[in-house]
């Protein structure tokens, strides 16, 4: 039995985490009081005292957790941005390579994927891998995402009776272009330039759904060889191709709300195609995704109390 330690289990990832590790046999949770929760010595003896310790944190937070976390065995899985680039950290989307997956089981470092970022590098990174569509290659990016993805304070905006009356129409934000998620996105995506981002933030708790537009003269190939790199890539369990999934001429974002699996597909014709990916902000894009990890450190079947 692993013992586990959730610094920062108050937040919106960190009680999702809670919430599904207290179902499992193989879990001892290390829990620290409401008065203890911030001490610093309380969490320093149980980060060193847990076999797996997830830093559900503010950046700052989470590289202060690392400093604590002097015991050679603990490992250590961030779901913050602050660690997300380094080379020391394994970066945890094991659907990219043999490689990559091989790195998350032997790393004591572990960096959980932003949620904007998962679904764009699941779609460009398999392209760029097969060299149909080049490294330098200007992309744009679209992504909408339910409200939970912003925290309790923006949970608490949407869900207030007398709310903001500007909260019933999505709202785009990053308008600066200097999303958090871009450093990842281009390391992992593969490519040599940040996307032109455009995240927006609308009405409905939990799901996400992101869109990459292509022009055929873009890429090498058609919409079929596309397709058929996403076919061999993705076949399961967590990131599977699906050839259709939209309902009746539309794509829902929060179709896989409270799931942990991510949906990729392709639409449009051999002239304008479009990459989407659909999946949980909450799930494949945070609590899910470290779960999946932790998962495959400690040996186990990697889909282990997630729902898939």
């Amino acid at each position: 039995m692993k013992k586990v330690f959730i610094d920062g289990s108050a937040g919106t990832t960190g009680l999702r985490i809670v919430e599904r590790l207290e179902k499992r046999k193989d879990i001892e949770l290390i829990k620290l009081s409401e008065e203890n929760r911030k001490d610093i010595e309380a969490r320093r003896k149980a980060l060193n005292s847990a076999d797996i310790a997830f830093l559900c944190l503010p950046d700052k937070a989470s590289v202060e957790a690392v400093a604590l976390t002097e015991s050679e065995n603990t490992i250590l899985l961030d779901t913050s941005t602050a660690h997300r680039t380094n080379d020391d950290w394994a970066y945890g989307f094991p659907e990219l390579s043999g490689e990559q997956r091989e790195k998350i089981t032997n790393s004591k470092r572990i960096a959980v994927p932003g949620c904007h970022a998962s679904g764009f590098i699941a779609l460009v990174y398999p392209l760029v891998e097969k060299g149909i569509l080049p490294k330098d290659t200007l992309l744009s990016a679209f992504s909408l995402t339910g409200y939970s993805g912003g925290g309790k304070n923006m949970i608490a905006d949407y869900q207030s009776e007398d709310r903001d009356g500007l909260l019933d129409a999505p709202r785009q934000y990053g308008i600066t272009q200097s999303h958090k998620h871009l450093p990842e996105m281009v390391k992992f995506g593969g490519i040599e330039n940040a996307p032109a981002f455009i995240p927006v933030v609308s009405d409905f708790y939990s799901g996400m759904e992101v869109t990459i537009p292509l022009f055929a003269s873009q890429i090498s190939g058609n919409i079929e060889d596309v397709k058929q790199v996403y076919k061999e890539k993705y076949q399961g369990p967590v990131v599977k191709y699906v050839d259709d999934f939209a309902e009746g001429g539309f794509v829902s974002a929060n179709k896989l709300s409270f799931n942990d699996g991510m949906e990729i597909s392709v639409s449009g014709n051999d002239d304008r195609i479009l990459l989407i990916a659909r999946y949980d902000n909450l799930g494949k894009g945070a609590s899910g995704a470290a779960i999946q990890c932790m998962n495959i450190v400690m040996g186990a079947d990697e889909t282990t109390g997630l729902d898939i």
